[in-house]
């Protein structure tokens, strides 16, 4: 799945309506799906019958600081390097702990 992205794992985001997320790694994304609840937030990918294939460019797995997960749409997300230090450390938190990983971010 290398190629170009929209978006990079660790790349801090906010939706449309303000809720901050941190994108999800794609080593990661298995533990997180098996482990977290989806959010279903408006602009979270959804087409019936079909699964999500997260290519970070059309579909972009997201973990927010309510401690769920969407994959969701890319233009329904922007970027937010503008997030305070303390939630930027928050959501690099949130990762590690539904990863199991003990490293910095």
């Amino acid at each position: 799945m290398s190629g170009k992205r929209l978006f990079e794992a660790g790349e801090l985001v906010t939706t449309y309506t303000g809720q901050a997320g941190i994108i999800i790694p794609e080593a990661a994304l298995p533990t997180i799906r098996a482990g977290t609840r989806e959010g279903k937030r408006p602009g979270y990918y959804f087409a019936p019958g079909c699964c999500h294939r997260p290519d970070y460019v059309t579909q972009v797995p997201v973990l927010f600081e309510d401690g769920t997960y969407d994959v969701m749409r890319a233009m329904t997300i922007r970027k937010a390097p503008q997030l305070s230090e303390e939630k930027r450390a928050f959501l690099r938190q949130r990762i590690r702990e539904r990863t199991g990983e003990d490293e910095g971010g």
